[in-house]
């Protein structure tokens, strides 16, 4: 029994004594304030931040420091609109029918490796075939590198509308008619056993579509699809079982609906109007704009064949004003939060929706704090990230650059942390 007792001892000792990491920061944006720091040094013990002080401080001798005087360190960014199971290209159409669960994993993989490279730690995945549910599992369990997902599993949506699909599609093609199982729901009794379908399979939040879509094969992606009694169903269904709700929305009586519906966010909200915007700032409603996909899908119009005749018109019709609504929806005072659909366009971009809210009269601070405190804000997750604050997850990022003057700085991230680990940078 001696004998085990010196090495248990030994243990103990060194748990008590534990490396800490001191990382100085040469400007910090903590998500919080509205201006940046100069020369501060951050404390991680463990997975959490334990110290926020002022000046350039180190530890014992046994501490680790890593030195960022030369970078513009941050919380870990956000995206609250991701795709993590797809990327758009000119075969997005057939591979639906021809690669496997295991082939959608392998390159979810590697898009979810992408985006944590690019600095965002937390993403809020909106919808896949529930690989994405797989991969939010494998990656909490440490078995592969990517953010830290919150995801909707399936999306749902009305018969014929954004995800059918079958829409585009003789009726004899498909062995049975899409139904609440696949995220295909009508009335309220359906939507009810759809969002607790969701519930059972694992996802962390609900997302609907009130309105069809671009990148379908429906004629019109504008028209509203669901009744507000219908978008209450959701809610009230979702909020028994802890989950928020997302709304993928164009049109405007769409996005009037799911407001008044009560959902917690609309997403794209491309042709909302002035009566939208004011019961939206009203009901404290976010809207996540995901301006970048809007430009992605018209570059890709553009393209002779990328897109089947349908979604390329669409596609001209929706990207162009996304922007357009987000200015006016951020001067209107309606809350936004960083989202970029990534999947439409190449992961690892998203850092270019900074650069197109800046350029629509968005100040550069409040672009950064939109995928930071707002993002963690709609995400319900501001105990554990969002911010450099004590206690909370050692999610930090660094760029070369001073995104408050050039916002393009954004896309220069140079370390990545998540949870006191190092995934870029010094380790």
């Amino acid at each position: 029994m001696k004998k085990l007792l010196l090495p248990l001892a030994l243990v103990l000792g060194q748990a008590a004594f534990a490396q800490k990491t001191y990382i100085h920061c040469g400007r910090l944006i903590d998500g919080i304030a509205n201006a940046a720091q100069q020369e501060m040094t951050i404390v991680v013990d463990g997975s959490k931040i334990s110290a926020i002080q002022k000046g350039y401080t180190n530890g014992t001798a046994g501490d680790r420091v890593i030195e960022l005087k030369d970078k513009t360190v941050m919380p870990g960014l956000i995206d609250c609109h991701v795709h993590l199971e797809s990327q758009g290209s000119k075969t997005s159409a057939i591979d639906r029918f021809r690669l496997t669960d295991a082939d959608v994993a392998y390159k979810a993989e590697g898009y979810a490796k992408t985006t944590l490279m690019a600095g965002f730690t937390t993403v809020r995945d909106c919808g896949g075939s529930g690989v994405n549910i797989s991969l939010r599992k494998a990656i909490a369990q440490g078995m592969v590198d990517g953010p830290r997902i919150y995801t909707a599993g399936r999306a749902i949506s009305a018969s014929g509308g954004h995800m059918d699909d079958s829409d585009g599609f003789r009726d004899d093609v498909f062995e049975h008619r899409p139904g609440p199982d696949e995220g295909i729901a009508d009335g309220k009794d359906e939507l009810v056993k759809a969002v607790r379908l969701q519930f059972k399979r694992g996802s962390n939040l609900i997302k609907i579509a009130s309105t069809g879509g671009v990148l379908d094969l429906s004629e019109d992606g504008a028209g509203a699809q669901f009744t507000v009694e219908e978008i209450k169903a959701v809610v009230e269904t979702a909020k028994d079982y802890g989950m928020r709700v997302a709304c993928h929305a164009h049109g405007a009586e769409g996005i009037r609906r799911a407001i008044l519906g009560g959902v917690t966010s609309i997403e794209h909200g491309t042709f909302m109007d002035d009566e939208d915007m004011s019961l939206a700032k009203k009901a404290g409603t976010y809207y996540v704009p995901t301006i970048i996909a809007g430009r992605s899908v018209v570059d890709s119009a553009k393209i002779k064949g990328f897109f089947p005749p349908v979604i390329a018109r669409k596609a001209m019709e929706v990207g162009p004003q996304i922007q357009k609504t987000f200015g006016k929806a951020y001067k209107y005072g309606v809350k936004i939060a960083f989202g970029t659909d990534a999947g439409v366009y190449a992961h690892g971009k998203n850092w270019m929706e900074f650069g197109y809210m800046v350029e629509a009269g968005m100040p550069p601070m409040d672009a950064i704090k939109s995928a930071t405190k707002s993002a963690a804000d709609l995400l319900g997750i501001t105990a554990v990230t969002g911010s450099v604050s004590v206690g909370k997850f050692a999610d930090i990022v660094a760029i070369d650059g001073d995104p408050l003057t050039d916002i393009s700085a954004m896309g220069k991230m140079a370390f990545v942390m998540k949870e006191g680990k190092v995934y870029k940078g010094q380790r």
